[in-house]
Parts: structure tokens; C-alpha cells; sequence
């Protein structure tokens, strides 16, 4: 069943702070030079258990995420943009979409930039989150050891995700897939590819025996461990190009609409949590919906990669009907 979340195409508030002149640009330095465990953060660490309450107050925004947009620098980049602008500070928790997605139930965060529509659309139908807008998207791509020992190099994914399970069941030498394991969008979106393949991934890939490994990690933990056992995974194309120079894998999939990978900014709703900091959420999610905002991130990592580790993604770019985003904010997937 199909739902259409209603959103104003109009920004929700204006931000009081003026606004600087100039963009920075990506720098190699924006590059986490370490590999981030599931629960690192940028600067401040926001707690995830309940025993003690986060406080909100209004100079700070408590931002949850996934380990894709933190490992690949893009959040700190827009940190230092904002605070500068603003004032306000950023704090931010990055794990997998799942996990960060509890922590906004609790009211631990005041917002979501997330990338797993079938949990947002939860998230969201069960009163948790308001003001959802698709403002970027990259693709996720199949990735693996140069010889590509199960052959799967331009195929289609579902097509790929079939080799590698075959070659995996009949012990093909050195075939091994690695997942994140971690109920993130990347997690979510690799199962999705299982079920399009036409196997069930509980009784036919999860503990099906040693070529599928789950690690339980993020994005950048989970290609470094790939590379040191010259296994395939599942990858967003922006954390893959974050982590290159680290990595001995090549890209063998990076074609077709099931790979496309969109993220989400969503809104706590006071209303489930009254003490979120509303007001800055829908603050922080205009600009990332206005033109400035669109420019920081679709420019981000240029000057390093040669090309954006992300796009803006709006109603008006030809690729939202893909994701069915809307002019009034997204539909959820069937």
C-alpha cells in the first residue's frame, strides 16, 4: 500500500542567522584518516542509553545518522558550514539507520538524516517523524577482489547477489560476501537485493554457512574488513571513494535503479517527544533544502574525488520520481 506524506513545499521557519558569503570547499582533510566503529561520532558523543536524558537546548542540534553520510565527511564539512553561519552546534551520533532511528523515538536526537525508506516510512506513519525531505542520493554499488572469482562484474545486481551465492554454496574458492549485518539503509538495501534475486534471506543467506560474513559494523569498518579478506559487500558509492586508497576492491556492479540510494532529512515530532528541539530541526532541514545547502553537498568532494560524493536531491531533479519524492515531500515504497 502506497502513503503520501503531506509536507509543505515551503520552508517551515527561517533561520535568524545571516549567511556567510562563501561556501567552503571539500578538503582532503574532511576525510576521516581513522576507520570509525559503529558508534563514533564527530565531535560530541550523544549517549544512547536512556539512563540519562539528552538535553536540548536551542543552540544545539542533535542530529542521528548513518554511518555512510559520517564516513565519508560530508557531516563535518556541513558542521563547520552551519555552526559558522548560525551559531548553532551540531551534535552528532552516526550508526546504522535502525539504531539512529531508535534513538529519535526516545527523543535522544532532534533529527534523522537516514537512507532506508521502508524505515522511515515507519518511523513516520507511527507519529515519530514530521517535515521528511529527500535532499541527496548517490548508488550503492557491489564491490569485490579484483579476479572476481564468482564472475559477477556487469551483471545486473540481482543477477550478481545469485553468482556470488552459488559460488558461495559450492565453496568456490576465495567467494565470500561481507555484510554490514547492522539493520542499516545499506543492510536493508542488501536484503531488498536478496528478495529481488529470489531467495529469502533468512532461511536462504543469513548463517547459510562461511561465504556470507555479518560483522555488525558500518560502512567503513565493513570495506576494510572486505579488502583484508578480499570478499565482496554492498557499498554506497561516496564512503567507497571516501575509503579508496585504503582498499584493495574494485567496483563490478554500479549499474541499475535498484541501486540508487537517496537520504532523508526527518524532523522529530515534539509531539511524541516535547523536549526536541523542533525549531532548529526544520531550520537545518530549509537549508539543506535551499540553495546554498544543495551546493555544500553536491559539490562535497569534488576538489578530492574530481567528481561529488553525493547530489542535491529536489522535486525538481529527474531522479526524485525514482525515489518517489514528491513536491510535497516523499511516497513511501509499496
Amino acid at each position: 500500500m502506497i502513503f503520501l506524506i503531506v509536507l509543505s513545499t515551503g520552508c517551515t521557519s527561517t533561520p535568524s542567522a545571516s549567511k556567510t558569503t562563501t561556501t567552503p570547499t571539500a578538503t582532503p582533510t574532511d576525510i576521516p584518516t581513522v576507520v570509525p566503529t559503529v558508534n563514533a561520532t564527530t565531535t560530541t558523543v550523544v549517549p544512547t542509553a536512556t539512563a540519562t536524558p539528552v538535553v536540548h537546548d536551542s543552540k544545539t542540534l542533535i542530529i542521528a545518522t548513518t554511518t555512510s553520510l559520517y564516513d565519508t565527511g560530508l557531516l563535518n564539512h556541513i558542521q563547520d558550514v552551519y555552526q559558522k553561519e548560525t551559531g548553532v552546534k551540531l551534535k552528532i551520533t552516526s550508526q546504522g539507520t535502525g539504531q539512529a532511528i531508535q534513538l529519535a523515538q526516545r527523543g535522544d536526537a532532534d533529527l534523522l538524516l537516514v537512507h532506508s525508506p521502508s524505515q522511515e516510512q515507519t518511523f513516520i506513519s507511527n507519529g515519530y517523524g514530521t517535515n521528511a525531505r529527500c535532499f541527496a542520493y548517490n548508488y550503492f554499488m557491489i564491490v569485490g577482489p579484483a579476479n572476481d572469482p564468482a564472475h559477477i562484474a556487469n551483471l545486473t545486481p540481482k543477477d550478481a547477489f545469485a553468482k556470488i551465492r552459488a559460488a558461495g554454496m559450492n565453496g568456490t574458492a576465495n567467494v565470500t560476501f561481507v555484510s554490514r549485518g547492522d539493520s542499516s539503509g545499506t543492510h536493508t538495501a542488501e536484503q531488498g537485493l536478496w528478495k529481488k534475486a529470489g531467495f529469502n534471506y533468512t532461511t536462504d543467506i543469513s548463517n547459510s554457512g562461511p561465504w556470507y560474513v555479518s560483522i555488525g559494523k558500518g560502512m567503513g569498518d565493513t570495506l576494510v574488513f572486505a579488502s583484508e579478506k578480499n570478499a565482496y559487500t554492498l557499498t554506497d558509492e561516496g564512503t567507497f571513494l571516501a575509503y579508496k586508497s585504503k582498499l584493495q576492491l574494485t567496483p563490478l556492479v554500479i549499474q541499475g535503479n535498484d541501486l540508487l540510494n537517496r537520504y532523508s532529512a526527518i524532523a522529530v515530532n515534539p509531539a511524541k517527544n516535547p523536549n526536541v528541539n523542533e525549531v532548529q530541526a526544520d531550520r537545518f532541514i530549509n537549508w539543506l533544502m535551499s540553495d546554498e545547502g544543495k551546493q555544500v553537498v553536491g559539490t562535497y568532494g569534488v576538489d578530492t574525488y574530481k567528481k561529488s560524493l553525493f547530489t542535491s536531491l529536489t522535486p525538481d531533479v529527474s531522479k526524485a520520481a525514482q525515489f518517489n519524492c514528491t513536491s510535497s515531500g516523499f511516497v513511501s515504497p509499496v
